[in-house]
């Protein structure tokens, strides 16, 4: 089992345990780790014999974790790992309305380089059918998220209840249904050709398309929790601030709008990220008749992905 799943399997067994390595694993700081030295820090992970009776405790594993694909064993690109996820989705939210594009394009890149990659056909390449599907995907969100917009300025719809609903309230659960629906689509493979399952010893005894289901569908939920959470909240906390007359300039308003979604998005990423495990666990009796014959293990795991 790689060291990234041994170390989320011994120390995330609780969403509280796993809600306080996400805080630490999202430090900004860690993306400014060369690559040698995340190199060199996987190569020791890899040979200190540590096992899931042993916790790790080093924290240098949060180098590896943020780092580090668990599957394929690349570097992930620095705008993609973990800790700089906040960022670029802090920026994309504020011109959402203008952006949605970008917005789902960049979500779309970072669940891509982030899913489990155990998935392997022999017709074609996995990742050039998810780049395909992804592209699918982005234009889809994009056109829907932009929709009702686009649509109560056709009819021009003005009344103040319409402003409200299209402007503040729908787009929020409307950006956590897309991107639910981005990461189903751009992991669709996991599910339809199976991923790797193991063992406690980190054995892979099969590929299994229910484990597969299982992670997309974990994913997608913990996606839309946290974009639909994140924008949710601020829009309507913001009305609220509005219609009491708290801020008096649009320049107070917009600051307060402002300091509302840094604060909820940085609450919530590792609040989303904790909801379910890394290293998933499946039921052994849930799994395919193939996999069954094959191990009489309980619990099996396999790598849930971002």
């Amino acid at each position: 089992m790689d060291a990234n799943l041994r170390f989320w399997r011994a120390e995330g067994q609780s969403f509280f345990q796993r809600f306080l390595l996400w805080a630490d694993v999202l430090d900004p700081l860690l993306l400014l780790k060369s690559s040698d030295e995340i190199r060199r820090t996987r190569l020791l992970l890899q040979n200190s014999g540590k096992t899931l009776s042993e916790p790790i405790q080093n924290y240098q594993v949060f180098w590896n974790t943020s780092s580090v694909h668990p599957d394929t064993d690349k570097i992930i690109p620095i705008l993609f790992r973990p800790p700089g996820n906040l960022y670029p989705n802090f920026i994309f939210a504020y011109n959402l309305s203008f952006l949605q594009f970008v917005f789902h394009t960049y979500a779309t890149g970072f669940t891509l380089l982030n899913g489990n990659g155990t998935t392997k056909v022999e017709e074609y390449s996995v990742q050039q059918k998810q780049i395909f599907y992804g592209l699918g995907a982005i234009s889809y969100a994009a056109c829907i998220g932009a929709l009702p917009l686009v649509f109560m300025n056709q009819y021009t719809l003005k009344s103040s209840l319409t402003q409200l609903v299209v402007k503040k309230l729908l787009p929020a659960p409307l950006l956590g249904l897309m991107s639910a629906f981005t990461v189903a689509v751009v992991r669709s493979p996991e599910f339809e050709n199976g991923i790797e399952v193991m063992d406690r010893n980190g054995k892979v005894v099969g590929v299994s398309q229910k484990a597969g289901e299982k992670a997309v569908k974990e994913t997608a939920l913990s996606r839309a929790v946290l974009f639909g959470t994140t924008f949710f909240l601020p829009a309507l906390l913001t009305y609220f601030v509005e219609r009491a007359k708290f801020a008096k300039t649009p320049r107070a308003l917009a600051s307060v709008r402002m300091f509302m979604i840094t604060s909820v998005l940085v609450g919530m990423l590792p609040v989303s990220l904790s909801m379910f495990p890394q290293c998933g666990e499946i039921k052994r009796a849930d799994l395919e008749p193939e996999i069954l014959s094959s191990t009489e293990e309980t619990e099996l795991f396999y790598n849930r992905g971002i």
